[in-house]
């Protein structure tokens, strides 16, 4: 299942990507994020120490959380601020972290988040404004590596059809 949370109040993008996902036999969930409150990680730890794979934090995340575990693909539509995600966009990412242990391991000769669970979903980017395309590509990379799945790019309003050709 990809699951897609759109942090913008755009939802033009989200009627294109659901348009364009209607051709396919792509099982796609939509969210509609941009009016939701979801708050920051506040670096508590308690999704690791004290209610492991569960954030502390009450809010409509929570509802975002339980469907990151079981998909295979985590796309996040976010508009952009100083050349990056903006903060709605980044709080999406920074929350995930319940899918990880406290716990790090050597991979590659690189230390790594052991996974909480069999499987993580692959990630990818679709951002509107203006932002640094090549940074923002490899800070998702990164955020791939750490949760061991793949980055699946980095994608600007106008290429929402090659985002969606990696929807598959």
């Amino acid at each position: 299942m990809i699951l897609i949370v759109n942090t913008t109040t755009d939802l033009s993008i989200s009627e294109e990507i659901r348009d364009l996902l209607n051709r396919s036999s792509v099982r796609a969930e939509l969210i509609e994020a941009g009016a939701m409150k979801i708050s920051p990680c506040a670096g508590c730890n308690y999704c690791w120490l004290k209610t492991p794979g569960v954030c502390s934090i009450k809010d409509d995340y929570e509802e975002i959380l339980k469907k990151a575990v079981h998909a295979d693909q985590l796309w996040v539509i976010s508009d952009t601020a100083l050349g990056f995600i903006d903060h709605k966009g980044k709080n999406i990412y920074d929350r995930i972290l319940p899918i990880a242990t406290m716990f790090l391991k050597f991979k590659e000769k690189q230390m790594r988040h052991v996974p909480r669970y069999d499987k993580s979903a692959d990630v990818g980017i679709i951002y509107i404004g203006e932002a640094e395309k090549d940074y923002l590509a490899r800070w998702n990379e990164r955020v791939a590596l750490n949760f061991e799945s793949k980055s699946l790019g980095v994608y600007s309003r106008n290429e929402v059809k090659e985002a969606v050709s990696c929807m598959c």
